[in-house]
């Protein structure tokens, strides 16, 4: 239980405060876009082994969707990333455990795990920063209550 008032502490009403505060000044304001980082767990990928990850996701995905609706007439646009396997410190020392514990090198560690993924390889962090920068950009203004993937084709929705 207190693994889930954590992981829902800080993934989804760390977003939820998050974004109201940047709506009640983007509403005093000329608009803007909110952009919340979600996880392909939150649409249900069935390689999550975390319930409590996953619903806290799915909470933020759910979140965007309800404040898109809201905020547009303020000329605010309100979307989602929801990346796949990305490289991160954690990933890393995931890679460093698997190396220690089953005695095969970060490298095949890493090849396992892109193995599923259609494009074969993992995100790294350009890649959902490229995604954050289309969305906060002019060409995305009639964009709004999304939930993009970036994962490499690891599901698709």
């Amino acid at each position: 239980e207190s693994d889930w008032d954590r992981i829902h502490q800080v993934n989804a009403r760390g977003v939820f405060f998050c974004l109201q505060g940047a709506a009640r000044r983007m509403i005093k304001g000329d608009g803007g876009r909110i952009i919340n980082i979600a996880s392909i767990a939150g649409r249900g990928y069935a390689g999550t082994s975390n319930a409590a990850y996953a619903a806290s996701k799915g909470a933020v995905i759910s979140l965007t969707k309800t404040a898109a609706q809201q905020l547009a007439k303020h000329d605010i646009t309100v979307n989602a990333i929801c990346p796949g396997v990305t490289r991160t410190e954690l990933l890393e020392q995931i890679f460093t455990t698997i190396e220690e514990s089953q005695g095969i090198s970060k490298a095949e560690a890493e090849a396992r795990a892109a193995r599923p993924i259609p494009l074969q390889r993992i995100n790294e962090p350009e890649d959902i920063a490229a995604m954050a920068i289309f969305l906060a950009s002019p060409g995305a203004r009639n964009i709004t209550g999304q939930a993009y993937n970036v994962d490499g084709g690891l599901i698709t929705s």
